[in-house]
């Protein structure tokens, strides 16, 4: 092989190099591109309104809230939706965003359309114990009556078992707490001193609906 032919096999060689290392080398950003299900999780923390919104699911009748994930470009379109007002006959209004998720991480409203958005929805009740008497009398006998569990954590939990948000009872027991519309699962946390914890509690939040109420009640054992 003369110089020449051993020269080219060199610069050939260097190229293959070259091109490798470009390759494994990391983004300029040095963050990893997301994938469709971090694309999402970026799109929904745009809103408070939005925490706790599940994937679209065709087979649920009904579905108010949802959003869906498309590849676009250079990275992700996330469409969200809210709709409410008899929603398992397809919802008489709704709100639809449209948002672009970038490679690098990147987060860009593309769209904001629909009807005006209704007040903020939730849960709202009171956390009780009982009984507080071994004998229950009939008429009720009023220092018998529940009382309230101040303190008690309140963990709700999306469709998919994760965590959106834990409030914890006031004095008088009651608590509040703002969630987009959609479907959760109130799990109820311990407490010292009472033998019964409540049963996970399914819970739906509509929107344009009042907040909805519930009574969490636990166990004191007494018999």
């Amino acid at each position: 092989m003369n110089s020449f032919v051993r020269r080219v096999a060199a610069l050939a060689a260097l190229a293959l190099v070259l091109v490798a290392c470009t390759a494994a080398s990391p983004s300029p950003s040095g963050t990893t591109p997301p994938d469709a299900a971090a694309a999402a999780r970026l799109a929904l923390a745009q809103q408070e309104r939005f925490r706790g919104l599940g994937p679209f699911d065709p087979n649920l009748i009904g579905q108010a809230a949802w959003y869906k994930v498309a590849a676009a470009g250079d990275g992700w379109e996330v469409q969200i939706r809210i709709g409410w007002g008899d929603c398992p006959a397809g919802c008489i209004s709704e709100h639809l965003w449209l948002y672009g998720v970038t490679h690098d991480g990147s987060v860009n409203l593309i769209s904001d359309d629909g009807d005006a958005l209704p007040d903020a929805t939730g849960v709202r009740g009171i956390v009780t114990s009982g009984p507080t008497c071994p004998v229950v009398t009939d008429p009720p006998d009023p220092s018998c009556a529940d009382r309230p569990v101040a303190g008690a954590v309140l963990v709700f939990r999306d469709a998919s078992g994760g965590e959106v948000v834990r409030v914890t009872a006031a004095e008088d027991g009651s608590f509040s707490v703002e969630l987009a519309p959609g479907a959760y699962r109130l799990v109820a946390a311990p407490v010292e001193g009472l033998m019964g914890t409540p049963a996970p509690m399914d819970v739906g939040v509509e929107a344009g609906g009042p907040m909805t109420e519930l009574i969490v009640s636990y166990d004191t054992g007494i018999r």
